[in-house]
């Protein structure tokens, strides 16, 4: 199925309950296990990511934005979130410098942030993963400098290595947090 193609209320449920199933969660006990980690996994042009679950406190459809003059290129606006207003950017055009391509699949995640919270647009969510120590790959660094300083860690899901993205360390950044032009 083509990542653009807008599909019928019906068949866009049979595709997320057939992606729901394909990600079944452990039971409780697996997930609070000791050594255990639960983290919301997205895609970001081509990298499959996740990050903590403590740190994604939403996840919205792309929802209405009012321009903000003077910002940076990847500070797409502000929307009201049941009356907050939150600053949304683009992700992708942040750290790689170019614009993501809204579908249907992409959404924001809600991240709280020093005096309120922020928009982080993604290309994708993939749904609530649970790793353990056993999943943690200790080999692996991300070799592009521009990812390095949010990507702590990766894990092992069925075989796909999960860049482990740091949304604090995101809220963190200088440049991040200066988004005037």
């Amino acid at each position: 199925m083509s990542d653009h193609a807008v599909l019928a209320p019906y068949d866009a449920l049979v595709d997320y309950e057939k992606r729901s199933l394909e990600h079944v969660a452990g039971i409780p006990e697996q997930v609070d296990a000791p050594g255990s980690w639960r983290g919301i996994a997205f895609r970001l042009g081509s990298r499959q990511l996740v990050s903590s679950i403590t740190e994604v406190n939403e996840i919205l459809s792309y929802p209405e934005l009012t321009f903000v003059p003077g910002t940076q290129p990847w500070l797409l606006g502000v929307a009201n979130v049941r009356g907050n207003l939150v600053p949304v950017v683009d992700l992708l055009a942040y750290i790689e410098g170019e614009k993501s391509l809204r579908n249907a699949r992409t959404r924001v995640l809600l991240v709280k942030q020093s005096g309120g919270s922020v928009g982080v647009v993604v290309d994708e969510i993939f749904g609530q993963r649970a790793f353990n120590d056993t999943h943690l790959i200790d080999s692996l660094q991300e070799p592009d400098e521009r990812y390095a300083k949010f990507i702590p860690s990766f894990y092992d899901w069925n075989g796909t290595p999960y860049r482990v993205f740091s949304m604090s360390a995101l809220v963190r950044a200088r440049d991040f947090t200066q988004a005037a032009a």
